[in-house]
């Protein structure tokens, strides 16, 4: 009767396009290869939002400032919805309802008592003349071999749909699978699971969500962020760090990385109300209903998340990438990954650009004062070539003002 359920996906859309440069910064838009307009809020337009022209909600923030971190990941939650109301179709609906039904067929017992009844203990298997699950009722072998074929189709549809997400459908399903074993073996080490549990039953459900968290979150997860960063970087880099700045924002993940914890709760909530309501003996069985829809309403909640979740990447990326890998993978493989750019310092008094430059990980260089030396070094340390001190403060060329270096970067105008 336990059954678990397969993630569920939706179809391929494109890519987010890349911002184009404009003589005003604070007028950029968003604007496809097509010439399409920047996109607008109104739902009945086909162009698409972004989140940084999205409404933004300022709720817990009222109360304190610092719980504004709260309102962004319900603005960005509230984004990601609007996006799957708007670009969800008939595909998303079908995978979705193959799923559900799936569930349902697989834990139908009303008129059948195949479950309620505990069935023949005395069989087990899936193959063989002497499996039990040959040996079940007829009408309860016919309903969960309709629940296999909904399984299948669903996952059909999701390597058809989702392709640069699926070595990432793999992880999430072996998660899903551990996550319904280590509840499985929980339970037959103790039905009353989690009470009068020893500590082997523990350990069953702790190692699963290890296993799995690790799938999700740190593998997936990764894998993702770092193709985001990847796509950001060589296709919406822009020399005004503003417009930059908004590409990133356009892309943020934060939601999406929260909805993958969310998603691991919802399957362990339904693996337990699954394996807790099978667990007693046969002549002690006396099936409670209520854990059952529980699993139903709890699986089908997590296979919903699960859509999200892989939805959104190729949503996101589909259009621009060949597969969603992390760093490592692509270093591994071969492939060259982007240099980041360092920071090209600016007169905080005329915007001029300066000969300081500040790294990715925030360490600034500066060249050294000392005629026909070119050595670079950190302000205050000693140059490399010829032992003299690096300055700490650089005189514009084109305004002639001298200011400390650290004020050179950092600075964005109000407009």
């Amino acid at each position: 009767m336990v059954k678990f359920g397969l993630p569920v996906s939706g179809g391929l859309i494109g890519e987010i396009v890349p911002w184009t440069p404009v003589s005003d910064p604070s007028e950029a838009v968003s604007v496809p290869a097509d010439g399409t307009p920047e996109p607008t809020l109104n739902k009945q337009d086909s162009s698409m939002p972004r989140f940084s022209g999205f409404r933004k909600r300022e709720i817990f923030a009222g109360f304190d400032p610092r719980l504004g971190k709260i309102d962004r990941l319900l603005s960005e939650a509230e984004y990601n919805i609007f996006l799957a109301s708007r670009y969800w179709g008939s595909r998303e609906s079908t995978v979705i309802l193959l799923s559900v039904v799936g569930f349902i067929l697989g834990t139908w017992d009303i008129g059948i008592g195949e479950i309620s009844s505990g069935g023949d203990y005395n069989r087990a298997g899936i193959l063989g003349d002497d499996s039990g699950f040959l040996h079940i009722t007829d009408l309860s072998l016919i309903l969960s071999l309709l629940s296999i074929l909904c399984w299948i189709g669903s996952l059909a549809m999701i390597w058809a749909s989702f392709p640069i997400m699926r070595e990432n459908i793999v992880y999430l399903i072996i998660g899903m699978g551990i996550i319904q074993f280590g509840y499985i073996k929980a339970h037959a080490d103790s039905p009353e699971f989690p009470f009068e549990t020893e500590i082997l039953g523990w350990t069953w459900v702790f190692v699963s969500n290890i296993v799995t968290l690790f799938l999700a979150n740190f593998v997936v997860k990764r894998s993702v962020l770092e193709t985001r960063d990847i796509h950001v970087q060589e296709r919406h880099s822009h020399p005004d760090p503003r417009v930059f700045e908004r590409a990133w924002e356009d892309h943020s993940l934060k939601a999406w990385s929260l909805c993958i914890l969310f998603w691991i709760a919802l399957l362990n909530a339904s693996s337990w109300s699954s394996s807790h309501a099978v667990a007693p003996s046969p002549n002690e069985m006396s099936l409670n209903y209520f854990l059952i829809f529980s699993h139903v309403i709890t699986g089908s909640s997590a296979i919903l998340l699960l859509l999200g979740i892989v939805w959104l990447p190729q949503f996101m990326l589909g259009g621009s990438e060949e597969r969603i890998q992390s760093y490592r993978a692509r270093e591994v493989s071969g492939e060259s990954l982007p240099r980041k750019r360092d920071e090209q310092g600016k007169c905080p008094v005329c915007n001029q650009q300066t000969a300081a430059l500040r790294g990715d990980g925030g360490k600034i260089r500066a060249p050294c004062a000392e005629d026909g030396c070119s050595g670079k070094g950190e302000p205050g340390s000693e140059c490399g070539k010829c032992e003299n001190r690096i300055p700490t403060r650089v005189v514009c060329v084109n305004c002639g003002t001298s200011t400390p270096i650290g004020s050179h970067f950092g600075r964005v105008e109000i407009w």
